[in-house]
């Protein structure tokens, strides 16, 4: 056993000395030439390189786009658990007044037929227009939803429904 790890730390010592001997050998390389360039060695060659780019709207190709009167869901699809985002456009009917919505996740109950709340969220702004986005957590718990959008003097707005499957 210990010629074993001898025979080991005499190899290692052999491989690091072989490394200290090449990183010395790059070292003086490379302080020679920069030492004969500064000396007025023969001018280094010039590369010229040109980059391109092109734009790519890449937020517009990854979510699906807000509407008004839509609520569009992104998120996993069929999955337990995971964040689910909702989009929609809200047009105020007064864009110099506040909008008030909520956001609520309905979930189907297959014992009364009827879809019932779930989940429920609040929010506002003030202005003509919003793009508005709420993301949920869906916790493990199998069965349809859908998401419902709702402002006063606005009509509620769903999302197709989906089936979270275990």
């Amino acid at each position: 056993m210990a010629s074993r790890s001898a025979a080991v730390l005499t190899s290692g010592s052999a491989n690091a000395a072989k490394l200290f001997v090449a990183a010395l050998a790059f070292t003086s390389a490379y302080v020679g030439f920069s030492a004969h360039s500064a000396a007025g060695g023969p001018p280094a060659a010039v590369k010229t390189i040109t980059l391109s780019a092109r734009e790519v709207p890449v937020a517009e190709e990854l979510a699906p786009a807000a509407q008004p009167g839509k609520v569009t869901l992104e998120g996993p699809a069929g999955a337990c658990s995971g964040p689910l985002v909702a989009r929609s456009v809200l047009v105020s009917p007064e864009p110099g007044r506040s909008v008030h919505y909520g956001w609520k996740l309905a979930r189907w109950s297959p014992a009364t037929k009827s879809w019932r709340t779930y989940l429920v969220e609040y929010d506002g702004f003030v202005g003509a227009e919003e793009t508005v986005e709420w993301e949920l957590g869906l916790s493990g718990d199998p069965g349809w939803y859908r998401v419902e959008l709702s402002a006063k003097g606005v009509r509620t707005v769903t999302s197709d429904r989906f089936q979270v499957s275990c």
